[in-house]
């Protein structure tokens, strides 16, 4: 794994989600103004769905003295997550199933100030979902932060949203004309690997091609944070197609 070059897979993968979400980089920004606003700039974080390090990778260049504990299931991506951050003493990367009840078992800190995730949770269907918050309530501090960027979607809002897809995916298709690489490619390119072929193949045996999740609206994400224990939800940040969730505890 020495001569992998981690760095050229976490490049590949940004430019990959970039394709889907372009305002990313602006969701992560104010993920972590938030985080300094209401924790401080030295926090204790877990990541949670934690992908290839994404969030911790940001979160590390803006905040030095911050720690994170990474949690995801998918070995393909948690090899790249570990290769990147080898050697960094302020991560720790846990494999688990967010599905399993005793997850939170595993990790290495009773509590954080912080708990992230972005691009995941949608993998998840509302019963288990609403589950996985209120353990994410149990090991956030009080005064501590949750935070949910993903895709939120209202279904009051039938032809705002027909049209917003319609010119998402019109600028999709130029830029896959241009050469970007989609989801299938990317793991296509990733079961080509020396390194990444084998994690990449147990991926699919844990998730198949995707997992068949749920988008719930902002209000319902909302509301049933504050059911699991958390004092304050709200909407911080939102695109035409994405919403950024904060919750207080």
């Amino acid at each position: 794994m020495g001569d992998t070059d981690w760095a050229g897979w976490q490049r590949s993968w940004d430019r990959q989600q970039e394709w889907y979400m372009p305002d990313r980089e602006e969701r992560f920004r104010v993920m972590l103004d938030m985080v300094e606003a209401l924790v401080g700039p030295e926090p204790r974080v877990l990541d949670l769905a934690c992908g290839t390090g994404s969030i911790t990778d940001r979160l590390l260049r803006r905040f030095p003295g911050a720690v994170s504990t990474g949690v995801d299931l998918d070995p393909a991506l948690l090899a790249i997550a570990h290769g990147t951050f080898e050697g960094d003493e302020r991560v720790t990367f846990v494999t688990a199933d967010l599905k399993d009840p005793e997850w939170t078992k595993a990790l290495p800190y009773d509590s954080y100030d912080a708990v992230l995730t972005a691009t995941a949770l949608h993998w998840l269907h509302s019963e288990p979902l609403a589950a996985l918050y209120g353990q994410v309530a149990g090991v956030v501090r009080d005064g501590g932060v949750f935070m949910n960027a993903d895709h939120m979607i209202d279904p009051a809002t039938p032809r705002i949203n027909a049209a917003e897809r319609a010119q998402r995916h019109a600028r999709m298709d130029e830029e896959k004309a241009a050469g970007v690489l989609d989801w299938a490619e990317w793991w296509a390119l990733a079961a080509k690997d020396p390194v990444l072929a084998e994690p990449t193949a147990r991926r699919y045996e844990i998730y198949g091609e995707h997992a068949d999740g749920d988008m719930p609206p902002v209000g319902w994400h909302a509301d049933t944070l504050r059911a699991a224990g958390f004092g304050e939800a709200r909407p911080v940040w939102c695109s035409p197609s994405d919403t950024l969730l904060l919750a207080v505890k």
